[in-house]
């Protein structure tokens, strides 16, 4: 017998005179640990869920967000048009004082035939600038392919 505090034990270590509570065996152990995997996974498994479903309400928002966005975007273009319309009618009549209707037409319609024409050769070029592939990701996959094959290098 010991004593801890003034307390008279026993060599389980229950006071005197107290039954000792009995240590749970190995299988209990391991249903309670099986459990306890059990719970966790099912946690994971919600939590992970509830972030899927978090995920789709925010890229729904954002989509909303774009959708609007680009209504404005298309509607500005629109108008963007029509300003561009309207300026080379009054273009074309006020040319008309100076050299008649049908020749202030003429210019107005070459100079946005010169303008069409340069955008296309720029936009042409750029376009061809462009790579179809994600080289910098097709890169990242390779590297990670070979660390996957070599982990310790």
């Amino acid at each position: 017998m010991s004593t801890a505090e003034g307390r008279m034990t026993s060599q389980t270590g229950a006071p005197i005179g107290q039954t000792p509570i009995p240590r749970a065996s190995t299988e209990d152990d391991n249903a309670t640990i099986g459990q306890l995997v059990g719970d966790l996974t099912q946690d994971l498994s919600r939590l992970l869920r509830q972030e899927l479903e978090l995920a789709k309400a925010e890229i729904r928002q954002e989509a909303t967000k774009a959708g609007k966005a680009t209504g404005m975007l298309a509607a500005a273009g629109f108008a963007g048009y029509m300003t561009a319309v309207l300026l080379s009618l009054a273009a074309v009549f006020g040319l008309a004082y100076l050299i008649g209707l049908g020749w202030a037409a003429l210019v107005v319609a070459v100079l946005w035939g010169i303008a069409g024409a340069v955008l296309y050769s720029s936009g042409r070029t750029r376009l061809r600038t462009v790579s179809p592939k994600p080289e910098r990701t097709i890169e990242t996959l390779k590297e990670d392919a070979a660390w996957l094959r070599h982990p310790t290098s």
